[in-house]
């Protein structure tokens, strides 16, 4: 059984061009999704500053100190499949409120991690909220693209994770701000006593605790505001039947070579992303000579630079093929991701703020492109591309060893491989025959 067209799901009767970007009444819940975004947006980058904050605090080398992004991204990969099969039995509602309860407890979890001052225990609490973001993303995600016609998916999906960076740009503010100017310099510690030291070190992991509080506190609100809300997305419960009976479904996918070679193309766009985002800090640091106190705000300009960008995107999508663009930002993230490797200066910082301008629009439209046409197996789907998220996980120990084996501006060659392999995705999807607007199904529907 197919998916009902644009026409027949909208009041916009005029043509698929003129569909609702959402279906009525669902402008509520779309908006409490939205906040979702921007709540895992905050998470998420809170952790790229604790990459360089940890290193501080417990003295520890790049690779050690990325083991904090290892934790958060292997959680998502973790918990990606028990998210999909939470959506299959229950829906996408049950799925959000699910990850938005297990993300509240990870945060709390920074409180007894503070006391204990240990660094697995921070790893632990990072790992449960992750655990419940993985969940909330898996869901969040195809719950947008269920809330209105396939035609305008993309579109609707980068709107809303439009959102992300600016929870995003919160976390890394709370960071920039709250952390990194506060915690006790290396200088510092060279004149303390063994005792000094570790009252500093729990002064400084207290730090940690209260963003991470905050970011708790507005999940459980969020909660709340779901739980109380109706919810009704016809496409989900089109398929609801459908999905309960079917099998099959993972070697279908992984047929749909669109859909294999997306999950692959968005295992390395969020490597590079992370990658680009955990050591920009470093960069300016290690490489440039920049202060502390300044070095955080190049993360912040770079957020707020792929905030900007991704509303953009958001617009030119309505008018340009998702996989021109995506081909068009892959090749210009490699040209700088280069540019950083071999110019190892101000030019190379700036340049690694600018990869943000060409992440901005990768993660929604891989996403995008990679599930339309699955039909059925779209909440599986979901699962397989959110796991990809594992290239978060995967990819920063490894730019973080070539940084301690060699200078901190070479590791910038891992982030320009994987975009190269995303632009080598949007060819592939280009030289198909398959075309703008709803994709057919290769096979993955029946």
């Amino acid at each position: 059984m197919a998916r009902p067209s644009a026409t027949q799901q909208s009041p916009n009767v005029g043509g698929p061009a003129k569909a609702a970007l959402v279906y009525p009444g669902l402008k509520g819940p779309f908006i409490l999704l939205i906040a979702c975004f921007a709540a895992w947006g905050s998470a998420a980058n809170l952790t790229d500053v604790l990459v360089g904050v940890f290193r501080q605090i417990f003295t520890m080398s790049n690779f050690q100190s990325a083991l904090v992004q290892f934790a958060y991204y292997g959680a998502y990969f973790a918990l990606a499949i028990p998210a999909a099969l939470i959506n299959r039995r229950f829906g996408y509602k049950t799925g959000v409120l699910t990850g938005l309860g297990l993300a509240t407890v990870g945060g709390l979890l920074f409180i007894p991690a503070s006391q204990l001052l240990a660094y697995g225990f921070f790893l632990i609490a990072l790992f449960v909220l992750a655990a419940g973001l993985s969940i909330l993303e898996t869901s969040a995600n195809p719950f947008v693209i269920a809330m209105g016609p396939e035609i305008s998916a993309t579109q609707r999906l980068n709107l809303a994770q439009a959102f992300n960076p600016v929870g995003a740009n919160i976390g890394v503010l709370l960071g920039a701000v709250l952390i990194l100017p506060r915690i006790t310099k290396d200088a510092e510690k060279e004149s303390m006593t063994a005792q000094e030291l570790e009252a500093a070190q729990e002064q400084d992991l207290s730090l940690v605790l209260g963003p991470y509080l905050g970011i708790a506190l507005a999940l459980l609100l969020i909660w709340v505001l779901i739980a109380l809300k109706k919810i009704n997305t016809p496409d989900e419960h089109a398929h609801f039947g459908l999905e309960e009976s079917s099998g099959g479904a993972t070697s279908r996918l992984w047929r749909n070579q669109h859909y294999r070679f997306g999950v692959i193309a968005q295992f390395l766009n969020v490597g590079a992303q992370v990658c680009a985002w955990s050591f920009t800090i470093q960069y300016a640091m290690d490489v440039v000579g920049v202060s502390e106190d300044i070095a955080g705000l190049y993360l912040q300009a770079s957020l707020v630079l792929f905030l900007i960008a991704r509303f953009v995107m958001t617009y030119l999508l309505g008018i340009i093929r998702p996989t021109k663009l995506l081909f068009a930002m892959a090749a210009l993230g490699v040209v700088l991701s280069l540019v950083a490797v071999v110019s190892p200066n101000m030019l190379g910082l700036l340049a690694v703020v600018g990869i943000s301008l060409s992440l901005s629009l990768m993660f929604p439209t891989i996403y995008g492109v990679a599930l339309q046409g699955l039909g059925p197996d779209t909440k599986f789907g979901a699962a397989g591309l959110v796991m990809a998220i594992l290239g978060g996980a995967l990819l920063p120990p490894v730019q973080g060893l070539i940084m301690d084996g060699a200078d901190t501006n070479i590791g910038f060659v891992v982030p320009a491989v994987c975009l190269a392999i995303v632009a080598a995705y949007a060819l592939f999807d280009l030289r198909s025959s398959r075309h703008g607007g709803p994709l057919v199904s290769e096979g993955a529907a029946h």
